[in-house]
């Protein structure tokens, strides 16, 4: 399909190029390389250290901007240094295309379109992924990818792992640390960390298995994106996260956003009484090292105010510690006997804790729940009275 006249106007109006990764995919490029000719000569295509006849089909587009990898190196090497080329010749927007022939370049059209009406977003194109010949392990990949993006920036998408792409080039991130497929999380994620808008548009897509050929290596390669998405979800925790909520409430100014997103959020006084609950419970648990991971994790999953849950969570502030050790062990006596009295005095040593680490844990326990219940339902009857005084 050609292009149709509006269509080439906004195409030859849009600074941009297409980057074509590829890696042994003789029987599918020719194919890919020609349809993308309809609608651009900007082409930069990036053999990964292909060992098939890639070299010789590149021969017949000589003409068009090639980097060659004396070996395969990875997808996401073979973007980065695309990416570099295209920074290099000065284009504003980079689309990127997978080569082994699922993708449409007739779809080109949609993202330039999108980026003019919203420049300098980065695009993903969305794939029906419940059509006939979707593998199972894409299917579910990038469901398990969908949710951690959604964990580590907020932005909801139904597709984070399609490589049809358009990226701002000057926006995304310069430097980059992944090599592989898991690099197409690490730009998107981190891109969205520096305020750069992520969007799906729909994409057409096909599924040929007499033609298309994966490169995605099940069990490595999703060791690897798991090996990133711990890295991120950590980083997200500590430092996004809380970054985000300390910009917003110096934006809005700290009084107002307390007033306004924490008290008179639009979630109901249960909800936010619950939120309270879970800051409690996890800041009293004996889950020290992982208590902000589990917090962040039970109000993403129970869709609570993590705000409140994160304050409240303070509750465990690193001078109340010891109070709280001994109090959950005082608290675990009344259940599990021990043979060494202890006392909150100089005394009371960390190999003490050691020796009564069951009456530790389900005195934390204990306590935790408790707490939580009284603070939760306290809170609760405060928000409620607060509400009602306010409403007459």
């Amino acid at each position: 399909m050609n292009p149709t006249l509006p269509q080439q106007e906004q195409l030859q109006l849009t600074n941009f190029c297409v980057i074509v990764p590829t890696y042994n995919n003789q029987k599918t490029l020719q194919k890919v390389l020609d349809s993308l000719l309809k609608y651009t000569q900007n082409l930069i295509i990036v053999n990964d250290g292909s060992t098939d006849e890639t070299s010789e089909i590149l021969k017949q587009y000589s003409e068009f901007t090639q980097i060659h990898h004396p070996k395969n190196l990875g997808k996401g090497r073979a973007l980065r240094n695309g990416f570099r080329k295209a920074i290099e010749m000065k284009f504003e927007y980079a689309i990127t295309i997978d080569s082994d022939g699922q993708h449409f370049a007739s779809d080109i059209p949609n993202f330039i379109a999108e980026i003019q009406k919203e420049p300098n977003f980065l695009l993903i194109g969305s794939r029906n992924m419940t059509q006939e010949n979707v593998p199972k392990k894409s299917s579910f990949g990038n469901k398990f990818s969908n949710f951690w993006f959604k964990f580590e920036t907020g932005i909801k998408l139904d597709d984070t792992q399609s490589g049809f792409r358009l990226y701002p080039l000057q926006l995304i991130p310069k430097q980059f640390f992944t090599n592989k497929f898991e690099f197409e999380i690490e730009v998107i994620v981190r891109s969205a960390w520096k305020g750069i808008p992520v969007k799906n548009i729909p994409i057409q897509v096909l599924y040929d298995p007499a033609e298309r050929v994966s490169h995605f290596r099940p069990f490595q390669d999703f060791t690897r994106i798991s090996i990133l998405n711990t890295v991120l979800v950590t980083n997200a925790l500590l430092y996004i996260k809380p970054r985000d909520f300390f910009r917003r409430a110096k934006k809005k100014g700290f009084k107002k956003f307390f007033l306004e997103d924490i008290l008179e959020s639009t979630d109901s006084d249960f909800k936010k009484s619950a939120a309270i609950s879970l800051g409690v419970f996890i800041g009293l648990s004996p889950f020290w090292g992982f208590q902000t991971i589990l917090l962040f994790t039970f109000a993403a999953l129970f869709r609570l105010n993590k705000v409140i849950a994160y304050l409240t969570s303070n509750v465990s502030f690193p001078p109340f510690i010891p109070f709280i050790i001994y109090a959950s062990l005082q608290v675990g006596s009344l259940f599990v006997s021990s043979s060494t009295p202890l006392n909150l005095d100089s005394s009371l040593t960390l190999d003490d804790i050691q020796k009564n680490a069951t009456q530790y844990i389900v005195g934390s326990l204990i306590l935790a729940t408790a707490s939580a219940l009284i603070c939760g339902l306290l809170s609760y009857l405060l928000l409620t009275a607060f509400n009602k005084k306010n409403n007459e």
